[in-house]
């Protein structure tokens, strides 16, 4: 039985959640299904979000986690935590999109700056965010991450990081201290 206010635990990914993860995150940001949540780049990029490889990457790395949520056993979210120095990055943050709107990403986030906080002793938390995403730049400058105006650019050409349907994709970094 899977309901709302059943509880949420956390642990890190494993070798065997690799397939599921990209799944996860797949159907939270690309084709059809992703169009049922609001977080899909579906009108804005094509093909793959990720594959096996970079799910594994992540997994693997030393200073990396991809912090697994579940709840009643199934998963249903993600999300990447790298220390790095005395800030830690936040990404590949996906919701399945038929939970998208409980709340879930609010508490979800929380629980990564915590842990980023207290198991590395960060004080900032970074990540990027496609600029033309201003919606969902809009949702974590509610949780108090500012824009800084600095941008990298999209990977074109890449097809690891999808088909862009437009010539105006970067990347902008967004940073929130944590206290």
């Amino acid at each position: 039985m899977d309901t709302a206010d059943s509880p949420l635990t956390y642990r890190d990914a494993t070798d065997a959640d690799v397939d599921a993860l990209v799944a996860l995150i797949e159907s939270a940001y690309r084709g059809d299904s992703s169009r049922a949540g609001w977080t899909t780049e579906a009108d804005i990029l094509q093909g793959q979000r990720t594959d096996p490889q970079g799910v594994l990457e992540v997994v693997k790395a030393p200073d990396s986690r991809l912090l697994t949520v579940e709840r009643d056993g199934r998963i249903v979210a993600c999300c990447q935590l790298e220390h790095r120095g005395a800030h830690a990055y936040f990404g590949m943050f996906a919701v399945s999109p038929a939970l998208q709107g409980e709340g879930l990403g609010k508490t979800i986030i929380a629980e990564a700056e915590r842990q980023a906080r207290e198991t590395w002793g960060a004080t900032e938390m970074h990540m990027t965010v496609i600029s033309v995403r201003k919606d969902l730049i809009a949702w974590y400058e509610r949780r108090g991450y500012r824009r800084t105006g600095e941008t990298t650019p999209f990977p074109y050409g890449d097809e690891r990081f999808g088909i862009p349907q437009r010539d105006d994709l970067r990347f902008e970094l967004l940073v929130k201290p944590l206290a």
